[in-house]
This record gives C-alpha cells, sequence and structure tokens, in this order.
C-alpha cells in the first residue's frame, strides 16, 4: 500500500482544544503521542484566548509529540495489536496513511448546524462557524454588510469579529430571548464577564442586537442582497407585522452545534443520545478507546481543555499500568463548564415551530437538491421518520451524508434526530480502498 505507516502509543484524532490539551498530558507523562488532525500547525487560529493558544503552540513545539497536519481520518479499527486509524493526506485527499496505536483518543469536535428558510442557498450564506473560519484562517471578510443570526454562543464572537474586522454588522439576532436565559442565571453565572465583554464591543461598533427574533427570508438573485426578520411570540411562532428588511450581502446563520461521532460509532462506542458516552475518565465503553470536547456533547473550548487534560493523563496512566491523576483544577473546570454548558442548551434552542416558515420550494437537502415539498409528500405517503424520508426522497444520500441536512429533515417529520451510522467518516476514493486489501495474485 502507498503512503504512511506509523506507530506509536497512543493517536489524538483531532486537533482543536482537547486534542492538543490531551497530547499535551500524555505525553508529559511518557507516553508516545502521535496528534492527527487537519490544523494542528496553527493552534493559535483555533480561540480567542490567545495566551492559552501560545502555551499548548510552545508546550506542543518543546515536546515530543509527533504532529501530523492535513490528515483526513476516514475510519479507525480495532486489530489485534490495538487499532488502525486511516487518513487521507492533503487538500486533494487521494494518498492514503495510517498509524497504529496501542490506544486511540478521540477529540473530533462537532459541527454546526443550521436550519433551512426561504434563501439559505442564496451566495452570500454562510454559516456563522464558516465566517469565523474566514477571518481566523486567512484574515478573509466575507461581505461588507453583515447580518449574524440563529442561536447560541458562537454567534457573539463571529459577530464582534466581524465588526472588528471591518464589517458592518447590520443586526446581531438570536432567537432566545432574555428570559428564557435568566431562567439558569445561577448556571450561568461563570459566563457573565465573557457574554459582558461581547455585549461592549458590540455596543463600540454600534451592532443592534436583536433578541427573541428570526430570519424569515434570504432576498436575492445571483446572490444575497438582504433578509427579512421577524420578532417571535412566547410560543416561538413570528409576529405578524413585525417584519424588517435588513439589506446585506453577508447572512452568517447557525442554530448550534452537534457533536461529531463517526469514528466513535464504527468502533462500536456507546453514545449518550447525539454524543459519546464516556465515564469520569473520559473512557468509552470499548476498552482502549477514550473522548473528549465537543464529540463528548457541545461545551465550548475551556470544557474541552479540561476534559482533554482528564483523558490523555487517564489514558497514559492505562498504557503505564498506573492509576490516573489529573490536575485538581481540571476536574474542577470540567464540573463547573459542563453545567454552564447544560444551560446554554437548554436556553439555546431554535424555535419550536421554525418548519412552519419553511416553504414547499425550499431547499432541505442541499447534496440531492430535495425540496420541503419533496419531504412532506413523503409523509404523506406515510414516512414516520427521517430514515424513511431518506429512502424516498433521497435526503441524506449526498457528499455530506445528511449531516446538513439531518436536522432538517428530522424536524419536517416531527422526529428527534438520531445519529446516522455510516461505515466511514467522509468520501474515500474507491482506489484507496482497493488498495486496502490486495486480492493475491493480481499485479
Amino acid at each position: 500500500m502507498r503512503g504512511t505507516a506509523v506507530r506509536t502509543d497512543l493517536v489524538v484524532i483531532g486537533a482543536g482544544p482537547a486534542g492538543l490539551a490531551a497530547s499535551l498530558a500524555a505525553s508529559a507523562r511518557g507516553v508516545g503521542v502521535v496528534l492527527a488532525g487537519l490544523g494542528a500547525g496553527r493552534p493559535q487560529a483555533l480561540h480567542h484566548r490567545w495566551r492559552t493558544w501560545e502555551r499548548l503552540r510552545d508546550g506542543l513545539a518543546a515536546g515530543p509529540v509527533r504532529v501530523l497536519t492535513e490528515h483526513h481520518v476516514w475510519c479507525a479499527e480495532r486489530t489485534s495489536g490495538g487499532f488502525t486509524v486511516h487518513a487521507l493526506l492533503g487538500p486533494e485527499q487521494e494518498e492514503p496513511a495510517e498509524v497504529h496505536a496501542r490506544a486511540v483518543l478521540l477529540a473530533t469536535g462537532g459541527h454546526e448546524q443550521v436550519l433551512p428558510f426561504p434563501g439559505w442557498t442564496l451566495p452570500g450564506v454562510v454559516t456563522a462557524g464558516g465566517a469565523q473560519a474566514m477571518l481566523k484562517g486567512g484574515l478573509v471578510v466575507p461581505g461588507r454588510r453583515a447580518v449574524v443570526a440563529g442561536t447560541g454562543p458562537l454567534l457573539l464572537p463571529v459577530a464582534t469579529g466581524l465588526a472588528a474586522a471591518g464589517v458592518e454588522v447590520a443586526a446581531l439576532v438570536e432567537s432566545t430571548g432574555p428570559a428564557r436565559l435568566a431562567r439558569h442565571g445561577r448556571a450561568l453565572a461563570g459566563k457573565i464577564p465573557e457574554a459582558a465583554g461581547y455585549a461592549a464591543r458590540l455596543l463600540r461598533h454600534r451592532v443592534p442586537f436583536l433578541a427573541r427574533h428570526t430570519v424569515v427570508r434570504a432576498h436575492g438573485d445571483d446572490r444575497l442582497t438582504g433578509v427579512t426578520v421577524a420578532a417571535l411570540d412566547s410560543g416561538g411562532r413570528v409576529r405578524s407585522g413585525t417584519e424588517r428588511h435588513l439589506p446585506c450581502d453577508t447572512l452568517a446563520v447557525g442554530h448550534g452545534m452537534l457533536p461529531h461521532t463517526d469514528l466513535a460509532d464504527g468502533l462500536g462506542c456507546r453514545l449518550d443520545g447525539l454524543a459519546v458516552a464516556v465515564d469520569t475518565e473520559q473512557r468509552t465503553d470499548v476498552p482502549g478507546v477514550w473522548a473528549a470536547g465537543e464529540a463528548t456533547g457541545i461545551g465550548g473550548a475551556a470544557l474541552a481543555l479540561a476534559e482533554g487534560h482528564i483523558a490523555g493523563c487517564s489514558a497514559a496512566a492505562h498504557l503505564h499500568g498506573t492509576t490516573p491523576a489529573p490536575a485538581p483544577a481540571a476536574l474542577k473546570a470540567r464540573t463547573g463548564h459542563r453545567r454552564s454548558a447544560a444551560a446554554l442548551e437548554a436556553a439555546c434552542v431554535p424555535p419550536p415551530h421554525w418548519t412552519e416558515q419553511i416553504t414547499d420550494d425550499t431547499v432541505v437537502c442541499r447534496c440531492e437538491e430535495v425540496t420541503a415539498g419533496a419531504v412532506r409528500d413523503a409523509l404523506d405517503l406515510g414516512a414516520g421518520d427521517a430514515r424513511t424520508v431518506k429512502l424516498l426522497t433521497r435526503a441524506g444520500m449526498g457528499w455530506c451524508q445528511g449531516r446538513m441536512c439531518g436536522g432538517a429533515v428530522a424536524g419536517l417529520a416531527g422526529c428527534e434526530p438520531t445519529p446516522t451510522r455510516r461505515p466511514f467518516a467522509r468520501p474515500v476514493p474507491l482506489g484507496v480502498l482497493a488498495r486496502q486489501h490486495p486480492q493475491e495474485g493480481l499485479s
């Protein structure tokens, strides 16, 4: 087989906060670590806490951790000697690579959830995280006048980041109202200083904040020219007569995050709802596999750092046959940040009646160009869950395999979203698969 093959004690998949913290913790305890990810070469671009990222970056550079950048991991499997991680190299994702390890630590992060609305496929409409990535990855601004909309804590850094980069932010549109956040005030007390800092920056840049509002429609022919927003009533329905038009050339929209669980599911790890289930040491129920960060539940960078440290300490201890001894501060931080994360998850939810605003001609599955009308027709034919809708309409059968449209299809079908079982975490060229197990006697 062409490509590279590496052997190590522990392979950490994912170079975000959890992966970096886990790699440093395990390496400091004498374990050989390989860190496989897409952007580990620039960890400082991942978060606004510059001093934290300086420390992680310097620790990674000074230590023996082997960093494999531009590795797109598509499968992890158990083998007789431990585990084999399969990846594709570089932007073209054609050259294969393998990492053989005694243990695996999954820090695969999460992906954004964007619920459809009329006009959401127009050029100029991007995810909130996509807008943030443009700024952090290449200092590129997506447009000159933007609206940031949806729900969740990610909207705040996106709006302030765009404004600081010189983009005129016409409005920050948040569907959650202050009263809903106030119900979880005690659990969110630790987030007040951070939220106050964002609020001050929004005021400094004169960004209007529209609480309990939502985007009803995006307008434009060849590209986005503006959006219509409207207020929501206490039940989450659009209040008639409150619509207003906001001219803009960019809409950064997001409705929270979902855990990446493909690799964990492929290894046979138990899931707790949509997240990977772990114990107090961040161990999954598969021996030799740990998980940390957003894959175990969306909670932000600070929680991911704490979980990563605990997981790295645990993996190192079990590989050495000793007792884990994570820093007490990490254990305390994990408890506090998990409490805050649970409160934010309960407070920042999409409007319960968002499906009422989706017209029949609104595209739901962009890969297969399946409309909301086609999904509703499938429901009329007797489909009662997302899987049956998929079989009848091809929604979720495209390149993203339902990552983008899964939540929308489930919402239209009136059921809870469920993890989709996939044999591979990303598309793989047939040539790479053919070289995995070449048949004897063939040249």
